[in-house]
């Protein structure tokens, strides 16, 4: 009865293969019998490894097979080499596999373990599991092979969950597990980033009586790697001989994996080291591995060390290796170095991929040679390589620490056009490049147009806006940004509160600078740094609040933060302002015990605070003892040494420092001139004065209102009116704008030689409101010139003025 129902299905199935291929047609048979006689002499294997490069459906694999079954039939295990054979092949040995269905050839479980293993090398995890699921409707009982092999699937697919699921339900379906069922999971696992179930699993293993072997540990490791987890890869790869497990060269490539994602360079260079002396022999994954170790450290000496002693090993440099020590030279600096390795690629037959040349973007961006960066960016093409939204990132950034802010504009724009995901990195770069040209407008743009382009702002767009803002000045701009954050999921950092701080001491709100410092970033539970505390002492500064300078710094201090000299020098220069020099020269000391070099803008803000507090001749040993503590005397700190000078008389002396100031290479500038020309006018020496104020254009130091002024009162009191007269019009002819003094001392000027003309002139079509001494002079000009009249008129304006009735400016 078997024989004859065997032939009777095999009769309904070529009836059924007959009616599939008269679906066609006539045209359609003719060329497909003139393509099956071309290939009667080619195995039904090689034709089914040819669909590999077509679209195929279930009636190619159905025709192809067709001549075969009968073979099959009489022996299933031609069916199991043809299925085993299409090991990388999934969807075609998933449609041999329902092919054999539909002719009633019977499926074993070979056949479907073979199916199922395809999928486990690089297929979709989906089918394996649909295959093994359908097992038991073919009445076929699932074995080990078939869960390891779903598992593996699931593990290649990251979907380390199902893994854990199979291998939980293989016990209630009677199948023993094993130690590859179990390194299935733990891959999966690992994979999937779980190393904390890798270890568990890898720990229960002898509990259940499976055997761990080297893929096991090997897993656990990558695992461990993958999780950021670098003792505890090392701690594995030491205890593997107490497992009875060899390390073998799989293990020490995950464990310097490991070190190289956890910054540990160092022993990821001494596990290479020691891999010879484990008798396992380094390979290019080993080196790759600690170069990127390297790389990450910025260490690039290191990198193109191993990079050059490869070949000494017999171990050939691949692109990753190259790649590596390109990106390695990026950190280190080393553009040029990045630049030879990727032109010697093609000398060496390596491919130059797009991360070859998104590392020498990145290597000349950091090394500030953007046009080098666009260069390697629009030779991307002609090498047949399509530039990717890191390239473009890489290439923005470049711009951005370039200054060029309109090309990393251009840039992203660029990427628009070209349908090239802009990222946040891309954005980020481009608001960071807008903060470095003073775009702040710009930079709240681009910020706010990130939703739209379905792009979500992180930290570092926020603290790129809020920096753009702090640059320019916005600082209520600065605080909205700041404000936003939470909004959007966002905790603000140290960074973003110290910008914030900043803007808000750009803007001299030390008050609302103070408030971030002392109850923002407690709320948010930031820890203050150098950085916050010198932006809020600055604001502090800035608003002439030196006793909140002062103590801030202190409770800096009492946080153990260790200063740096600008943190020094914002409470110095609070306390020159607030004319505390007393404090501002005990924190001058301050900084020597804490063994923090002053620098010139330090001894500067001293000898200024000094000068204001009277203590012209202190002010003086500082300047002369700036040699001696290495520091350059600079034009401010003569400056201040000749306005000190000036304060105190000491016209010879402000005389003798404006001299010497060329002989020391230093260009006196217009404060040093006024300082020195005010000095003169104090003792009476108009003519030096004067004549100060006319060597100022040969030594190209531009005439001012306030040296003006000071050359028109050294005038006032014993020079002739007319040097005075002629100065003033020089002002007015220069369209400087003269001020009270300016006024005040042109008519005492006048006074004294009796021009009662040009006084009463003065008076009444100044520039500025005129003063109690002008009128006085006006009025005794007119007295000495018989004119009681005049002087009679006057005085009423004179009591007003006194009664502030009329304002003076």
């Amino acid at each position: 009865m078997l024989f004859p129902a065997l032939s009777s299905q095999r009769t309904c199935c070529t009836q059924l293969a007959s009616s599939l291929r008269s679906r066609s047609g006539q045209a359609g048979r003719s060329c497909r019998d003139g393509k099956r006689a071309s290939q009667e002499s080619r195995s039904a294997i090689q034709q089914l490894l040819d669909l590999r490069q077509t679209q195929i459906s279930q009636d190619d694999v159905f025709e192809i097979i067709d001549a075969e079954i009968e073979k099959w039939q009489e022996n299933p295990r031609l069916a199991t080499v043809a299925l085993r054979s299409l090991n990388r092949l999934p969807h075609i040995a998933g449609h041999v596999l329902k092919s054999m269905l539909a002719r009633r050839l019977e499926a074993n479980v070979f056949h479907c373990d073979a199916a199922i293993s395809a999928c486990s090398n690089g297929g979709p995890w989906q089918l394996a599991l649909s295959l093994l699921s359908s097992m038991p409707d073919m009445s076929i009982v699932q074995d080990e092979t078939s869960y390891n092999a779903a598992m593996s699937a699931c593990s290649k697919g990251r979907q380390w969950q199902m893994a854990l699921s199979l291998l939980s339900s293989m016990p209630e379906m009677r199948v023993i597990r094993s130690t590859v069922s179990y390194n299935a999971a733990i891959s999966a696992f690992s994979k999937g980033g779980q190393w904390q179930l890798a270890l568990s699993l890898l720990s229960t293993m002898p509990d259940v009586g499976v055997v761990r072997d080297e893929i096991s540990c090997n897993a656990a490791i990558s695992a461990c790697s993958q999780g950021g987890q670098w003792q505890l890869a090392l701690r594995l790869l030491s205890a593997m001989p107490d497992m009875r497990v060899i390390p073998n060269r799989i293990s020490c490539n995950a464990a310097i994996s490991a070190c190289s994602k956890g910054g540990q360079w160092q022993l990821a260079l001494s596990l290479l080291s020691h891999m010879p002396d484990m008798e396992i022999v380094q390979d290019e994954i080993s080196y790759n591995a600690a170069m990127s170790a390297c790389e990450k450290a910025g260490q690039w000496q290191l990198a193109l060390s191993l990079l050059s002693s490869m070949p000494k090993m017999q171990v050939i440099p691949d692109e990753v290796s190259h790649n590596a020590a390109i990106s390695a030279c990026g950190k280190g600096l080393q553009w040029q170095f990045a630049l030879g390795l990727l032109s010697s690629m093609p000398d060496m037959r390596l491919i130059q991929n797009e991360i070859s040349y998104n590392a020498a973007i990145n290597s000349c961006g950091k090394g500030g040679q953007w046009q080098l960066a666009l260069g390697l960016l629009s030779s991307m093409p002609d090498m047949r390589l399509i530039p990717t939204e890191i390239s473009y990132s890489s290439a923005i950034t470049a711009c951005e620490k370039g200054w060029q802010w309109e090309l990393a504009l251009s840039l992203l724009s660029n990427m628009l056009d070209m349908t090239v995901i802009c990222d946040v990195t891309s954005y980020s770069a481009a608001i960071s490049a807008c903060e470095k040209g003073g775009q702040w407008q710009l930079s709240l743009s681009l910020l706010s147009s990130m939703p739209d382009r379905r792009v979500i702002p992180n930290r570092i767009s926020y603290n790129a806006a809020i920096s753009a803002c702090e640059k320019g000045g916005q600082w209520q701009q600065s605080l909205s940004c700041l404000e936003a954050m939470p909004e959007v999921r966002l905790k603000p950092d140290a960074i973003s509160l110290s910008a914030a701080i900043s803007a808000c001491e750009k803007g001299v709100q030390w008050e609302m600078a103070l408030r971030l410092l002392r109850v923002s970033m407690l709320e948010m539970r930031l820890v203050p740094d150098r950085i916050s505390f010198s932006a809020a002492i600055s604001a502090c500064e800035k608003g002439g609040q030196w006793q909140q300078a002062l103590s801030h710094f202190s409770c800096m201090l009492g946080m153990r933060i260790c200063p740096n000299i600008i943190n020094f020098n914002a409470p110095i220069s609070a306390c020159q302002k607030g004319g505390q020099w007393q404090m501002a020269l005990e924190l001058f000391a301050c900084s020597y015990t804490m063994d923090i070099t002053p620098s010139e803008i330090t001894l500067n803000a001293v000898i200024s605070a000094c000068e204001k507090g009277g203590e012209w001749e202190l002010a003086l040993v500082l300047l002369s003892s700036m040699p001696t503590l290495q520091l350059m005397q600079d034009t401010i700190s003569y400056s201040s040494a000749i306005s000190n000078c000036a304060r105190r008389g000491q016209w010879q002396l402000a005389f003798a420092l404006l001299r010497h100031m060329p002989k020391m290479r230093l260009t006196p500038n217009e404060s040093s001139f006024s300082a020195a020309i005010h000095s003169c006018a104090a003792n009476g020496l108009w003519q030096l004065a004067v004549g100060l104020l006319r060597s100022m254009p040969k030594q190209q130091v531009s005439m001012d209102t306030i040296s003006y002024n000071a050359a028109i009162s050294a005038v006032k009191q014993v020079g002739p009116w007319q040097i005075a007269s002629t100065l003033l019009g020089e002002m007015l002819d220069t369209r400087f704008s003269p001020s009270s003094i300016t006024s005040e001392a042109a008519i005492i000027a006048y006074s004294r030689q009796y021009q009662w003309r040009q006084c009463l002139h003065f008076l009444r079509v100044s520039w500025v409101k005129p003063t109690a001494p002008s009128y006085q002079a006006v009025i005794g000009a007119s007295l000495a010139s018989g004119l009681p009249e005049m002087a009679a008129t006057l005085i009423p304006e004179l009591g007003l003025l006194a009664l502030g009735i009329v304002e003076a400016c």
